[in-house]
C-alpha cells in the first residue's frame, strides 16, 4: 500500500473505510490482496436525510391511549360540573342523571389509567469497574508489547503505531493479564479470570453501596457481553458466585455489539413492568482475552488499538419506596436496528482472515450505515424529548418542503441541547466523538465526559456510557431535574438511546482516605475517585 503524504497522514483519524480487495497479476504471479484505507472526514449531513416515517414513529412512541386517559377525563369532568350549573335562574333544574353519567365515565377513565400506567423504573445506583494498577498499560508499552509478539509485519506495526498515537487514549488504560503476558496466555481459563475480575469487582461495589443482598433481593439479572459467551453463561457465573435465588429471571445477551448495554436496560425495563416490587441488576462488559487479533489485516487491528478492559453494573428498581434514594428515573428507551439490510448486517463482521486468524472487520460502508442508524434514532427520539418550540420549527420546515414544495428549504435539525443537560456518547473512538459533536452542534463541555472516558479507560464497549455518566457525577455536575441522554451504537447495525432524569443532586466524589483504600469493602462505585481532579487533560492526544 503506497504511503500517503505526510500532511494527509497527520490528519488521519480512527474512522476508516476499506476499499474493495483486488488481486492483481504481476509478472505472471498473483500478488496478495492489497487494502486501501480511505478516511472519511465527516459524517454525512443529518439535515439531508431526515425521514418523515421516523418522526411518525417517534410520535407513536410518545403517546398511547392509556397515556391520554387523564387528559380525556378532563372534559368529562367539566361536562359533569356543567350539568349541575343552573341554566336559568328562574327555572332552575338539575339533570342528576347526566351528572352521574359523566362522573361515572370520568371514574372509569381514571381507573383504567391507574391500572394500566407503567411502573416507574429507578436507577438506584451503578458501579464501574476500576482494574488494579498491575493492569495499566501506556501507549509506549502497548506498542512494545505488540512488537514483541512477533505476529505483525513492519507495515501493520507502523499502522498500529500511527493509530495509537492519534487514538486519544491516555497512558493509564488497562489490559487483562492474559494479553499482557509474554508469551500471551489466550485461553479459556484466562478469559474466565478476566470476566470474574470485572463482573464481581463492580457487583461487589454495587451491592456494598446499596445494601442489597444479592442472595435474597435480586429477582432479575441481565448480562451483556458481545464476544465471550462460555458455557455455563456469564449470568450463571454470577448466580453461582452470589448464590442467588432459584426463581431469578436471568438473561445473557451475546453478539450484540457496543450498544448492547442499552438493550439490556430496555430488557430490564420490560421485565420490571411485568414483575412488581422487584430489583433488576444489569451488567455490561466485554472480554478481551480471547478476542485479541494477531493477524495483519488492517481492518481488524483497530480493536487492538482502542479496546480496553472494563465493565459496569446497574441496580434498577420499580419499588416506589426507592424513589427517595434512587439517582435517576428512566424516561425513554429508543432502539434502532438496521440489520434488515445487507449493508447494515455486514458492516461490522467477525470472520477469519486469510491466515485463519479470527477478528472483527470493518466494511467500507460502515460510516454510512452508522449515520443512517443515528439519524433514525434521533428522529424517533425527538418527539419524546424536544420542547414544543423545537418541534414546531421542525414541523414548519417539513410542511414547507413536503406540502408547499418550497425550494431551498432544508429540514430543521432540532437543538438537542435544549432537551438534555448531559450527553453520554459511546466512546467508540476519537473520530466518532468529534464527528458526532460537529453534526449535533454540541459544545466541548457536552462531549467532555465522553472524551475523558476514552482518554482514561479507552473503549470499554457497552460499559463506556456508565464511565461517562460517572465522570459527570464525579465532577458534581448532575443536579436534580437534569436530563441525561445515553446513546450507543454497535454491530448489527444498531443505534440505541436511553433518557434519564436525575431525581436528586449527586455530590462530587471525594478521594477515599489512604488507610481505607485497600480492600473490596471500601471500593468506590465511581472509578474517577482518585483522578477526576486531573481531568480534563490539556490535550487528548
Amino acid at each position: 500500500m503506497e504511503s500517503a503524504p505526510a500532511a494527509v497522514i497527520e490528519r488521519e483519524l480512527l474512522t476508516a473505510e476499506m476499499s474493495s480487495f483486488r488481486v492483481e497479476a504481476a509478472q505472471g504471479t498473483e500478488r496478495s490482496p492489497s487494502i486501501i484505507f480511505r478516511i472519511r472526514r465527516r459524517l454525512p449531513d443529518f439535515s439531508r436525510s431526515v425521514n418523515l416515517k421516523y418522526v411518525k414513529l417517534g410520535i407513536r412512541h410518545a403517546g398511547s391511549l392509556k397515556s391520554y386517559l387523564p387528559i380525556m377525563s378532563v372534559p368529562v369532568l367539566a361536562s359533569a360540573a356543567y350539568s349541575l350549573v343552573p341554566l336559568d335562574v328562574i327555572h332552575y333544574s338539575m339533570d342528576m342523571l347526566t351528572c352521574v353519567a359523566w362522573l361515572g365515565t370520568a371514574m372509569v377513565l381514571l381507573t383504567v389509567y391507574y391500572l394500566k400506567r407503567p411502573r416507574p423504573v429507578y436507577l438506584v445506583e451503578f458501579a464501574c469497574y476500576k482494574p488494579e494498577d498491575e493492569h495499566k498499560i501506556s501507549k509506549k508499552a502497548f506498542l512494545e508489547m505488540t512488537k514483541s509478539t512477533g505476529c505483525f509485519n513492519d507495515e501493520t506495526l507502523a499502522f498500529q503505531t500511527r493509530i495509537t498515537s492519534r487514538s486519544a487514549l491516555g497512558d493509564e488504560t488497562y489490559l487483562p493479564t492474559g494479553v499482557r503476558a509474554r508469551p500471551p496466555r489466550l485461553n479459556m481459563l484466562q478469559a474466565r479470570l478476566e470476566a470474574e475480575e470485572v463482573m464481581f469487582g463492580c457487583l461487589d461495589a454495587l451491592f456494598a453501596s446499596t445494601g442489597i443482598n444479592p442472595r435474597r433481593d435480586v429477582g432479575i439479572l441481565v448480562v451483556n457481553c458481545s464476544l465471550f459467551n462460555p458455557t455455563p453463561s456469564l449470568a450463571s457465573m454470577i448466580v453461582n458466585y452470589y448464590k442467588m435465588r432459584e426463581d431469578i429471571k436471568s438473561f445473557n445477551l451475546g453478539g450484540m455489539g457496543c450498544s448492547a448495554g442499552l438493550i439490556a436496560i430496555d430488557l430490564a425495563k420490560d421485565m420490571l413492568q411485568a414483575h412488581p416490587n422487584s430489583y433488576a441488576v444489569v451488567l455490561s462488559t466485554e472480554n478481551i482475552t480471547l478476542n485479541w487479533y494477531f493477524g495483519n489485516d488492517k481492518s481488524m487491528l483497530l480493536s487492538n488499538c482502542i479496546f480496553r478492559m472494563g465493565g459496569a453494573a446497574a441496580l434498577l428498581s420499580n419499588r416506589r419506596a426507592d424513589a427517595d434514594r434512587a439517582k435517576y428515573r428512566l424516561l425513554h428507551t429508543v432502539r434502532t436496528h438496521k440489520g434488515g439490510t445487507d449493508e447494515g448486517f455486514n458492516c461490522v463482521y467477525q470472520r477469519e482472515d486469510e491466515g485463519g486468524k479470527v477478528g472483527v472487520s470493518l466494511a467500507k460502508g460502515l460510516m454510512a450505515v452508522a449515520e443512517d442508524a443515528l439519524t433514525t434514532n434521533m428522529t424517533t427520539l425527538g418527539p419524546l424529548v424536544l420542547p414544543l418550540t423545537e418541534q414546531l420549527k421542525f414541523l414548519r420546515a417539513l410542511v414547507m418542503r413536503r406540502v408547499f414544495r418550497a425550494r431551498g428549504v432544508r429540514p430543521y435539525i432540532p437543538n438537542f441541547r435544549r432537551a438534555f443537560e448531559h450527553f453520554c456518547v459511546h466512546a467508540g473512538g476519537r473520530a466518532v466523538l468529534e464527528q458526532v459533536q460537529r453534526s449535533l452542534s454540541l459544545e466541548d463541555e457536552d462531549m467532555e465526559a465522553s472524551k475523558c472516558a476514552l482518554h482514561r479507560f479507552g473503549n470499554t464497549s457497552s460499559s463506556s456510557l456508565w464511565y461517562e455518566l460517572a465522570y459527570a457525577e464525579a465532577k458534581g455536575r448532575v443536579k436534580r431535574g437534569d436530563r441525561v441522554w445515553q446513546i450507543g451504537f454497535g454491530s448489527g447495525f444498531k443505534c440505541n438511546s436511553a433518557v434519564w432524569r436525575a431525581l436528586r443532586d449527586v455530590p462530587a466524589v471525594s478521594p477515599l482516605p489512604a488507610a481505607a483504600a485497600p480492600g473490596p469493602e471500601n471500593r468506590s462505585c465511581n472509578p474517577w475517585v482518585d483522578c477526576v481532579d486531573t481531568y480534563p487533560p490539556n490535550t487528548y492526544v
